[in-house]
């Protein structure tokens, strides 16, 4: 009777999915085609998983098998897709940038010189995260220039 192994804490959904607690870890990587040594296993041959077994026959010794080829498929696969992009900047640049525009206009320099440029940018810097704000959220940003204008005229 194979005896029950606890099996390790397995982040990756899909080995542990496929994870079979009665074999050893070296066993399971091996049918996953995973390398158990990554030190061993580099330089890494190109559709060439690492589980090695030798046929009962004894004639191929070496073979490449890998009886849990689609762990190795669908972490391949989830690597290839496109990181996500965040469709929101953080609360912390719009004030920013709402405050540097509020108090001075387009005057970069005068923008870099405020004493609440807590990140020391430089002029360009403060430029480019007014145009990351402006890209954003362009109807938002037209509508607080157009206040700000609407502002200064009821100041005078």
């Amino acid at each position: 009777s194979a005896r029950r192994r606890a099996a390790p804490r397995i982040e990756c959904s899909h080995i542990r999915h496929a994870w079979d607690a009665t074999k050893s870890v070296a066993q399971n990587l091996a049918e996953m085609g995973l390398a158990e040594d990554p030190n061993r296993a580099v330089p890494i041959a190109r559709k060439k998983p690492l589980g090695t077994e030798v046929e009962s026959d004894g004639q191929e010794q070496g073979k490449q098998i890998v009886r849990k080829p689609y762990v190795l498929n669908e972490m391949e696969y989830e690597a290839s897709l496109p990181e996500k992009k965040s469709n929101t900047l953080s609360r912390d640049l719009i004030d920013y940038v709402r405050y540097m525009i509020q108090n001075h206009g387009e005057n970069y320099k005068e923008m870099a010189r405020d004493e609440k440029n807590y990140y020391q940018d430089t002029p360009k810097q403060i430029k480019r995260k007014i145009n990351v704000y402006k890209n954003f959220y362009p109807e938002e940003y037209k509508d607080f220039v157009a206040s700000l204008k609407q502002e200064k005229m009821d100041v005078q």
